[in-house]
């Protein structure tokens, strides 16, 4: 509960954040893939990617996902092609969890589904030239990538904003979240932190205004992987989809707008109300 509107931000976004001992338990579950990997494919690196790496994965745990990136001995991309490396390292987490009922590949990883939340074990290698490449089974291709260099980049940024970018960048999330997930959340991250780039946060109520008016106008236009490897992180997106993407942000916008206003007339608790319409349950209540 809140009775300023900043006050109800500052409590959105603790109410996001993982606890420490959800910390702790991802900790020695990602280890625990990690060497069920090295078991049976030559591994020449393993770390942590994803939004969890970013800083940028919001609570409930139970709904999110651990990224661990594996990069593997290039035999193995000579001997294997998408479906086949995907297939061979579910049959390598199925020695280790052959308990767990869901271990399935899924286009560029393969995710475990455990009960309290999922890990997503993603393949790849040594990109020449920089990066990495990992396998996209549905497209039959290999994708560039440098998940460690998008790590660097949202630190940059989230300085820059003196440390509002992270924070706020969830607070999307959730809107997408409590949307449907209409939108895929790197490409969301990458949106965000595209229309920030020439201004700095002063609060999160007039950021997250400016970022729903600006992600707008940036749904139909290509977007490119800040890390250099990709000319469209939205390529994905259908035309219905973009459509209702774009009705979702102008809908949130016009109630960001509303909140706002109901907060310069002194209207606080109409207008964390309004916030609450926009993010859900985890936006405080006024009281």
């Amino acid at each position: 509960m809140a009775t300023t509107i900043a006050g109800a931000f500052q409590q959105f976004k603790a109410n996001l954040e993982i606890s420490s001992l959800q910390e702790s338990t991802t900790s020695t579950r990602q280890q625990n893939v990690r060497d069920a990997v090295s078991k049976d494919f030559v591994v020449l690196d393993t770390f942590l990617t994803g939004s969890y790496r970013r800083s940028t994965m919001i609570a409930p745990l139970k709904s999110a996902d651990i990224d661990v990136f594996a990069v593997l001995d290039p035999r193995y991309f000579a001997a294997q092609n998408q479906h086949t490396l995907l297939t061979s390292v579910k049959t390598t987490l199925k020695k280790k969890y052959p308990s767990t009922p869901r271990i399935k590949p899924d286009g560029q990883a393969v995710t475990i589904t455990f009960t309290d939340f999922e890990v997503d074990v993603v393949p790849g290698f040594y990109r020449n030239g920089g990066g990495f490449l990992i396998p996209d089974a549905n497209l039959k291709r290999w994708i560039p990538s440098d998940p460690k260099k998008h790590v660097e980049l949202w630190s940059q940024s989230n300085k820059a904003h003196n440390g509002a970018l992270v924070p706020l960048i969830k607070m999307l999330k959730c809107w997408n979240r409590a949307n449907g997930n209409l939108l895929r959340s790197f490409h969301l991250e990458v949106l965000v932190r595209h229309v920030l780039r020439d201004v700095t946060i002063s609060d999160y109520a007039s950021g997250a205004r400016w970022a729903f008016d600006k992600m707008r106008g940036k749904v139909w236009v290509k977007v490119a992987d800040p890390a250099g490897y990709s000319d469209d992180v939205a390529s994905y997106l259908a035309k219905s989809e973009a459509d209702k993407i774009i009705a979702a942000l102008d809908k949130a916008y016009r109630k960001a707008v509303a909140a706002e206003s109901n907060a310069s007339y002194g209207f606080v608790r109409s207008a964390i109300e309004d916030w609450q319409t926009v993010f859900g349950d985890y936006f405080p209540g006024y009281g």
